[in-house]
């Protein structure tokens, strides 16, 4: 009877074992061009896919914060984190976030993009008469969960309460037998139980990168970027000139070197640009850090688990940016104390914005409304947002990484004394 369970599935685990062989980033590409030429070929038709993206994402980001309470709370319990530690971690994220903002003023004061441009605002939907109202596939994303604990304390979520247990308790299967002693034992289970999950999910995420881009280049196409190149223009070479500043930083202040580095993250720059979302590409960033860089998993838990809550550099970077060109666009120009009033503005709305696909457009009315710019013409940057968004997500994501590798220090760790596969 066990032979004849073992020979259906073999092809299967053989094909599994190959597309799991390919790297994340490779097949992440493929899904990228694959569903950019989908998006053409369907048009608006590809709004389609927009359901399993948003499921994906939705699982993705409910995993992280349980990741982050777990991971953090094993590195609290098997290592000393000293004050010291926190304060350099609270010195880094300030002066990158400064750093960042000023890279981006700099380049927009320079380039003036918003002089470059002839826009007119478009009409939102509340201006043509549109309403939405939610479709049956929406309603049952919508009860897909956001958080482990969320469905739990809703009971009209069954739906998500069914979901969380059948995905645990199959991942239980495997450590069923584990005998618990203590209760750091306890924690390095859950902590095996969330990598297990997480697994499951990372295999669906080219699937969500394809329905991601097929249905944005479906429906928004590449038509704005003609109309906004010069802005477009701007914010990539201001994102440029901070990687090369987090870079520089790592080659001067920690032991890792930059080339080796940007091999090993690899896997989490590719799906922080595609999946939009700093928060889904958490636990893929940690786990490149302490797998593929061996950076202790003390210091990739305080920067790129800890520390990416407050560091959203290339958001800051663009809020500033985007306040500016929308200044110069309409002919308010900005004075050197507004300019400022957006420099602090900024660092404290990019400290409130979540890792999420486009939560830097809520947070950036905190901006505009500072120095008194009309909230209205926030409705131009969505015509470019989605392509932009993924760019300042990666340089988010790149951010982590450098304060990761800052905490790390000037040594290495000895083998097996500090990253996750040495237990």
């Amino acid at each position: 009877m066990s032979k004849s369970k073992v020979k259906p599935n073999e092809p299967a685990r053989g094909w599994l074992a190959r597309w799991d062989a390919i790297p994340l980033y490779v097949r992440i590409l493929v899904a990228l061009v694959i569903g950019a030429l989908t998006g053409l070929l369907l048009g608006e038709r590809a709004l389609v896919f927009e359901i399993p993206s948003k499921v994906i994402l939705q699982l993705l980001g409910a995993l992280a914060p349980p990741l982050i309470l777990v991971a953090v709370t094993h590195v609290l319990m098997t290592t000393e984190v000293s004050g010291r530690m926190a304060g350099r971690l609270a010195v880094l994220l300030l002066l990158n976030t400064t750093v960042a903002i000023v890279i981006g003023m700099v380049v927009a004061n320079v380039i003036r993009p918003g002089e470059w441009s002839e826009l007119k605002k478009p009409a939102t939907a509340a201006d043509k008469g549109e309403t939405k109202t939610a479709s049956p596939a929406e309603l049952l994303v919508q009860n897909v969960p956001k958080s482990l604990l969320g469905p739990l304390g809703d009971k009209q979520n069954i739906i998500g309460v069914i979901i969380i247990a059948v995905a645990f308790g199959v991942a239980l299967r495997g450590v069923r037998t584990k005998a618990i002693g203590n209760v750091q034992d306890l924690v390095e289970t859950a902590y095996q139980l969330l990598l297990t999950v997480l697994h499951w999910i990372i295999q669906l995420v080219p699937i969500g990168v394809f329905a991601i881009v097929a249905k944005v280049v479906g429906t928004e196409g590449f038509g704005p970027f003609k109309a906004m190149g010069a802005f477009i223009i701007s914010v990539l070479i201001a994102l440029a000139l901070q990687a090369t500043w987090y870079l520089v930083r790592i080659r001067l202040f920690s032991w890792v070197r930059p080339l080796e580095l940007l091999r090993g993250m690899r896997d989490a720059l590719a799906m922080a640009f595609s999946t939009d979302s700093s928060t889904a590409t958490m636990p893929v960033t940690y786990r490149c850090l302490t797998q593929n860089v061996g950076l202790r998993e003390k210091s990739a838990s305080m920067g790129a688990l800890v520390g990416a809550n407050f560091n959203n550099d290339g958001t800051a970077l663009y809020e500033a940016m985007a306040a500016l060109f929308i200044g110069q666009l309409i002919g308010h120009d900005l004075s050197f104390v507004q300019q400022l009033t957006i420099v602090l503005t900024s660092i404290i709305a990019s400290v409130g914005a979540a890792g999420i696909p486009e939560a830097g457009l809520v947070t950036m009315t905190l901006v505009f409304n500072a120095v008194g710019l009309p909230l209205e013409y926030i409705a131009l940057l969505l015509t470019v947002d989605w392509f932009l968004d993924r760019c300042r997500t990666t340089i988010n994501v790149l951010g982590d990484v450098n304060v990761s590798c800052l905490l790390d220090g000037r040594t290495r760790a000895a083998a097996g004394s500090g990253t996750s596969d040495g237990r």
